[in-house]
């Protein structure tokens, strides 16, 4: 009897285990058939959230279900990234991150999630530049090999701003320094607009800003445009040159957005998201509002967005360690 029982039994596990991927392929056939919350780790207003609302109100249309927006900021990210991270993994919640995906991981001494084993992949979504800025106290530096001999004959004396510590704009000022060997002091402040309104009155000398927020003061001529921090130039500034061509080689600095979901969320779902929010790039209406704050869609296969994960997170992580980056 006890034999005859456990066959029975073993056989019911199976069986039900033989349904599991019957069920999944039948769950990602029906999503979406509710709304889908996107988690947005900052605060609205800035590239991230516009990136999210952009391509959410075209993905949501494509897929018969609206994306609903909700800002869960704080801590560098990590507020949002752990409420997704503990989210079901029934496709009905993602996040839109950034580089402190790759970068939280070395600057905080404990997350309360694992930024690999907790996340699906979904895929990569824009690039936002960089760009480096001279204020009006600096009307002599006009290109980046006059910033680097200007910065050997004064050493630790001029000054960049930043986001923040840790920031993709901290990174960009702390890999430049590195390469080039020169000494500047970095001069963290909470967001990018208080740093900006100092460059502007003469306290602070330079800035690796994001494009989004340095545009509308280089266009009317508050700050002076040296280079662009990726590895290609800028659609939105198409006549300033990368930091690499004008004098680092090997110098990028690729601010990059994707979206990732729970681990464990089903592999059709992922992909059929996946694929919708790489045709929403296409659309002309996406680009037009993307050209607008200098985003640059991009658009990958949940492989390659690991892979990259993988890349930019050893990247980033020996730089903050050699150059000893703490967030308070």
């Amino acid at each position: 009897m006890k034999r005859q029982f456990l066959i029975q039994s073993l056989a019911a596990v199976a069986l039900a285990a033989c349904a599991l991927p019957t069920f999944a392929q039948g769950s990602a056939a029906n999503w979406p058939d509710k709304p889908i919350k996107w988690i947005v780790p900052f605060p609205p207003g800035g590239a991230m959230d516009a990136i999210a609302r952009t391509l959410g109100e075209v993905a949501g249309r494509k897929l018969g279900q609206p994306f609903v927006i909700e800002n869960k900021p704080g801590a560098g990210g990590n507020i949002g990234a752990d409420a997704v991270a503990k989210s079901p993994a029934d496709g009905y919640t993602l996040m839109i991150t950034s580089i402190g995906m790759a970068t939280n991981g070395a600057l905080y001494n404990k997350l309360s999630y694992d930024p690999v084993k907790d996340f699906a992949p979904v895929s990569l979504l824009a690039v936002v530049p960089n760009i480096l800025v001279a204020g009006p106290k600096q009307a002599d530096v006009k290109t980046v090999k006059d910033l680097i001999a200007k910065a050997k004959q004064n050493p630790d004396k001029l000054t960049y701003a930043s986001a923040g510590n840790g920031t993709s704009i901290h990174l960009a000022g702390a890999s430049f320094t590195s390469l080039t060997g020169v000494k500047m002091l970095h001069v963290p402040y909470r967001g990018s607009g208080p740093a900006i309104t100092d460059m502007l009155g003469g306290q602070v000398d330079f800035m690796f800003d994001s494009i989004t927020s340095a545009r509308p003061h280089i266009e009317a001529g508050k700050l002076r445009a040296i280079a662009i921090t990726t590895k290609t130039r800028s659609p939105s500034l198409p006549d300033v040159p990368t930091v690499a061509e004008a004098g680092v080689p090997g110098y990028e600095v690729s601010p990059w957005f994707a979206t990732f979901m729970p681990a464990g969320t089903p592999a059709p779902i992922v992909e059929k998201l996946g694929k919708t929010l790489n045709e929403a790039m296409n659309d002309p209406d996406v680009k037009k509002r993307f050209s607008a704050i200098g985003a640059e869609p991009i658009g990958s296969t949940p492989q390659a967005l690991a892979a990259h994960l993988k890349t930019e997170t050893e990247r980033w992580t020996k730089l903050i360690k050699e150059s000893n980056i703490k967030v308070d």
